[in-house]
């Protein structure tokens, strides 16, 4: 252990404040009554943790969360943001997955599987915010919309400044490409792109070479 310590000194110095402060950012989230973390948390960052009476998240084993650009192969505009203002409102977040600047909001469900990627930037809500309220527009700004549950399953790799909108299921292996906009279901083992997202590949008949 010394000499780990010793190496570390000596190659990487400034890496011992962050890695202490990394350190205590999980403390403080695993303190919070309603957030449960399954095993190991990975940290580089302080992420933006909002997770309000009656709310719930839920981090499985190895889960990363990456709030800090530098090292961080894209330009990231904004720590993580994990959101859950309602009661009843739930963040599930799977095993071994990796977050990366990501705002994730949840009204009502937000599940995220196992061995996920979801690079910078993107945004995924649960809820709209407002009503379109026609023909009743003058009250559009009183309301506060619906919720419809949003469900990434294992292996899924989401492209950078993606939206995933209420009511998606991404199926399993699925790779949304960079800048998308979800709209509808995705399913399992293809490639979807552009706005609104369409399958542009599909994996499950195709051989990589």
């Amino acid at each position: 252990m010394l000499k780990q310590i010793f190496n570390v000194i000596l190659n990487d110095p400034l890496s011992i404040p962050m890695r202490i402060w990394n350190e205590l950012v999980i403390i403080w989230i695993t303190k919070k009554h309603n957030v449960e973390v399954d095993g190991k948390l990975i940290l580089n960052g302080k992420p933006l943790l909002d997770i309000r009476k009656g709310s719930y998240l839920s981090l499985g084993d190895r889960v990363t969360l990456n709030s800090r650009n530098q090292g961080y192969h894209i330009n990231m505009h904004s720590p993580i943001k994990l959101f859950a203002d309602r009661p009843g409102a739930q963040i599930r977040i799977g095993n071994n997955t990796r977050i990366h600047g990501t705002c994730i909001h949840a009204y009502e469900l937000i599940e995220i599987g196992n061995n996920c990627l979801i690079a910078a930037n993107c945004q995924i809500f649960d809820g709209n915010g407002h009503d379109i309220s026609f023909p009743d527009v003058e009250n559009r700004i009183n309301t506060i919309g619906v919720s419809r549950p949003i469900k990434i399953e294992d292996n899924v790799w989401i492209g950078a400044d993606s939206i995933i909108l209420p009511g998606v299921t991404i199926g399993n292996g699925s790779v949304v490409a960079a800048n998308s906009v979800v709209v509808e279901d995705v399913p399992s083992m293809v490639v979807v792109g552009g706005n609104p997202a369409k399958i542009i590949k599909d994996g499950s008949i195709s051989k990589e070479h």
